[in-house]
């Protein structure tokens, strides 16, 4: 029988909050427990999050799981301090916690997910309690766009902030993860003195089994078709280094327009999401790029954060997709795993380093076009405008993407990674410091 050792999965945002962050702890919360490891989730109370709740995605959580609640500062006090961070309003709390369970379950192993990044902070209290200790950074704590931003503005000081206290929470850390080797490679680079033997590129993945769940609900999707008989769909944040692949895009279907306008009036362009926030109505990213190519008016935008089942269902309904990355070679995209499973032909922009654009290359299913610089991307909108044709017209031959190709990085898969990686720590299974996908 086997003998199940506690982890503590260190996460302010746990369904049902609908924070893209909550993800990667509720995936190891589920599937750990094949592996020998008994997860305990530390979050805080979803009453203190400031973004509306989805409990249908709670329902996706074992209800065996245990899972720790702790208060936060409500924001209608942090915020006269000009403190909206979950993970700030919440230290105090979660640290006091964090030495609690450390303490009393005992807990071998700690994984503290990001962000919030300010939790990690607290690595050296579970290593006091003799917990080993994994970082688990899901977006960079410093990035080159922070360091672009200007010194008096938030932004700049969150940056200068990040930059001193980033160093502080990596010293107390037996392993490091983060969701690309590039992103590894660049923490490396700013701390010599990490051991790059303990530091892993560990995608978020997927969960096949959130379909299934899916299907089981009968959902239609979210957003209202239309009339258009051709949907070709964007479902995720924007982000602002999105910006320059966006634009691309959408030149390409200007071009598409230009020559083949009775194929391109079938299009629409439906971009869901695109803000990161349950509750953003008005803030939209796509539209005002779309208006300056002159194909507003067969591009619609929910900016609003669509509920986690309801964008899946989203995806499902469409009649394609449309995955655009970063300008940035370490951009790794984890909405590409629930695009793959959905079964549906897809269109891809991604930097050709980018982990993203060699995996979906692998799985096949779509069209992937790649830029290696600015200057590829500016010549892009050619290559973007006979894809989008193919895709419109050709959609039944590309196939589904191959399971094999993404294995890999199916939820289960990433979380027998992580308990690798608890093993080797404790000292009960020696595991290969570099961690080869292929092992799982």
């Amino acid at each position: 029988m086997t003998t199940h050792r506690n982890v503590i999965i260190l996460s302010p945002h746990f369904p049902p909050s609908t924070v893209a962050g909550v993800h990667r702890a509720r995936h190891l919360a589920k599937h750990l427990p094949a592996f020998g490891w008994k997860p305990v989730v530390l979050c805080v109370h979803e009453r203190f999050h400031a973004q509306s709740l989805d409990p249908e995605l709670a329902r996706l959580v074992d209800p065996s799981t245990r899972v720790e609640k702790v208060a936060a500062l409500p924001t209608a006090m942090s915020r006269r301090f000009g403190v909206g961070d979950i993970g700030l309003r919440a230290l105090p709390q979660l640290g006091a916690a964090l030495a609690r369970l450390s303490r009393d379950l005992p807990a071998r192993a700690v994984v503290i997910t990001g962000s919030p990044f300010y939790p990690m902070l607290l690595s050296a209290i579970a290593k006091r309690c003799g917990a080993k200790v994994v970082l688990d950074f899901q977006d960079p704590w410093v990035s080159r766009w922070g360091a672009t931003q200007s010194s008096w503005s938030k932004a700049g000081a969150a940056h200068r902030l990040a930059t001193a206290l980033e160093p502080l929470a990596l010293r107390h850390a037996d392993f490091v993860t983060s969701v690309s080797d590039v992103q590894n490679s660049e923490m490396a680079e700013r701390h010599r003195w990490l051991d790059a033997t303990r530091m892993a590129g560990l995608p978020i993945g997927g969960d096949p089994e959130d379909f299934v769940h899916l299907r089981s609900m009968a959902k239609e999707a979210a957003a209202p078709r239309g009339e258009k008989p051709i949907v070709l769909s964007f479902v995720g944040a924007f982000m602002p280094r999105s910006t320059a692949p966006m634009r691309a895009l959408l030149r390409g279907f200007a071009l598409l327009r230009a020559s083949e306008p009775r194929l391109a009036e079938r299009l629409e362009l439906n971009f869901i999401g695109t803000s990161n926030s349950p509750d953003d109505t008005t803030g939209f990213r796509v539209r005002p790029l779309a208006e300056v190519e002159g194909v507003a008016d067969q591009v619609r935008e929910t900016p609003r954060r669509l509920p986690y089942l309801e964008a899946l269902a989203a995806l499902a309904c469409s009649d394609g997709l449309l995955l655009v990355g970063s300008d940035e070679p370490h951009y790794t995209a984890s909405k590409i795993y629930p695009a793959l499973m959905s079964g549906r032909p897809w269109l891809s922009l991604f930097h050709r380093s980018s982990s993203a654009n060699a995996i979906l290359r692998a799985a096949g299913g779509g069209v992937a076009v790649d830029f290696a610089s600015d200057e590829e991307l500016v010549g892009a909108p050619p290559v973007i405008a006979g894809a989008l044709r193919r895709l419109a017209t050709e959609s039944d031959a590309f196939g589904v993407a191959d399971p094999n190709a993404y294995a890999p990085y199916q939820a289960r898969a990433i979380a027998g990674r992580f308990a690798a990686i608890f093993d080797s720590l404790v000292g009960e299974r020696v595991a290969s410091p570099s961690m080869e996908l292929e092992r799982n």
